[in-house]
């Protein structure tokens, strides 16, 4: 079978950039003179550029061109995670952890060991979990402005898993999944397995536009919609009460569920109501323990509408079937005796003190952050691409990730978002203050007021 034009000439210009040919920080044709020089359609070269980002090889910026990614940083949006001569810092990925958990862990293993019937959790689990566990999980969520019956609470292997059995469970091939244009990376790499239509709503600092989101429904048939609604990431802004209403009603009017993730909402427990409280017939709201508890335990959970169970249900069975009975127990029996209630409290304080160290750091930079996150946004100057400061960064031994993960479509941000969980409280100023010298340009910032979304 002859290969689409298209991905002829994406596979050219691909090996010439592995080859050394196009080397990094070389402008490409525009679209429009990609077209002419290989004879093909405006829409044929759109395509090549699309799969070319997609690779991660190049990267477009709005009203700057479209440039050979400098491949030797943190690039695409499965980042390869390229040797450096010193690894200082992971500054791409948050893993908050304090050092009692060990102990916590330890105790907790100790506990199951010596109780009940240990050998229960070699037993498989029901999909969707058991129902002891589903009813700790909705009384956990009482505290989080969500009522509803353990029946309505599945069990997953993450927040991820979670948005997997959803997509599965609601969509089909071809189906439109609309998502701000700055997004968890998770979501894009989901719509490429399933073969969804992702598209973007325009979103800033300030949280998602609702005139480009009622622009978007009425032009096209959504599926579903996804959103961040509090502690967005990579942006960190928390929708206010009207806009969350605003959205709910759009999703009646128009006829799309809504998949609301909360992975990050407990940083900030003074936020409105979620989504799920406004349209719980078409809202599944998706939390896990990564961030509150740990990041290896992968469990978390969806609470689903009545409608959605048995199709969540079966497409359980269909990946993972279950959650693991040993990371059930221990969450479950941490939701129990509030050691997940005091570990979220002592991460709010944690990450007011990690971005007050951000913001200090950083100062003069275009920053945006929720004032209790564990990221930022960092706007780069106009005079260095992120990929060359992914570059810069990770010759110093630090990771971080650069916008094009984030964005929906081939034009991206000249940003970076920076990770503030995973260096100690003590290494974190000396860090960032390197990023700061790896950033600054010709030794001036960017002139930019900092920012702070809440």
């Amino acid at each position: 079978m002859r290969a689409e034009r298209y991905k002829v000439v994406a596979e050219g210009i691909a090996a010439s950039i592995r080859a050394g040919d196009l080397p990094a920080g070389t402008r490409l044709p525009t679209h429009r003179e990609l077209a002419r020089e290989r004879g093909i359609a405006l829409a044929t070269a759109t395509k090549v550029y699309r799969e070319l980002a997609a690779a991660g090889l190049i990267v477009g910026e709005r009203g700057r061109g479209t440039y050979v990614r400098d491949l030797n940083g943190f690039g695409g949006l499965e980042p390869l995670r390229l040797p450096v001569e010193t690894r200082a810092a992971d500054l791409s990925f948050n893993q908050p952890l304090v050092a009692e958990q060990s102990e916590q862990l330890r105790q907790a293993l100790r506990d199951l060991a010596a109780e009940g019937d240990l050998g229960s959790l070699l037993v498989q689990q029901p999909p969707g979990g058991r129902s002891v566990d589903a009813a700790a999980v909705a009384t956990y969520l009482l505290d989080h402005g969500i009522d509803v019956p353990p029946n309505n609470v599945v069990l997953t292997a993450g927040a991820q898993h979670g948005l997997d059995v959803i997509l599965t469970a609601t969509t089909t091939p071809g189906s439109t999944l609309l998502a701000d244009e700055l997004t968890f990376p998770g979501l894009k790499l989901l719509a490429q397995a399933r073969h969804l239509d992702l598209a973007a709503v325009q979103c800033g600092p300030d949280g998602t536009d609702l005139k480009s989101l009622e622009k978007v429904v009425r032009q096209r048939k959504i599926g579903v919609l996804y959103v961040i609604p509090t502690v967005h990431n990579p942006l960190g802004f928390v929708l206010d009460a009207g806009s969350r209403a605003r959205i709910a009603a759009l999703a009646r009017r128009h006829d799309f569920a809504i998949i609301e993730d909360a992975t990050y909402a407990f940083l900030d427990p003074s936020a409105p109501a979620p989504i799920q409280t406004l349209a719980p017939e078409r809202t599944f709201y998706v939390g896990s323990f990564s961030k509150n508890l740990a990041t290896g335990l992968r469990a978390g959970y969806v609470v689903t509408p009545d409608s959605a169970r048995v199709p969540l249900i079966r497409a359980l069975r269909t990946t993972t079937w279950g959650t693991s009975s040993l990371s059930t127990a221990l969450v479950t029996r941490w939701l129990r005796d509030g050691t997940v209630a005091r570990l979220e409290e002592h991460r709010r304080q944690d990450a007011r003190q990690r971005q007050g160290i951000a913001r200090h750091a950083l100062e003069g930079f275009a920053y945006d952050a929720h004032p209790a996150s564990y990221y930022g946004w960092l706007h780069l100057p106009a005079d260095i691409r992120s990929d060359q400061a992914a570059h810069r960064l990770a010759q110093m031994g630090i990771l971080i990730s650069t916008g094009d993960a984030f964005a929906i479509g081939s034009a991206t941000p000249n940003a970076i978002r920076i990770a503030l969980a995973n260096p100690t409280i003590h290494e974190l100023p000396q860090l960032l203050n390197r990023c700061r010298s790896a950033l600054a340009v010709r030794g001036r910032s960017s002139g930019r007021a900092l920012r702070s979304a809440v």
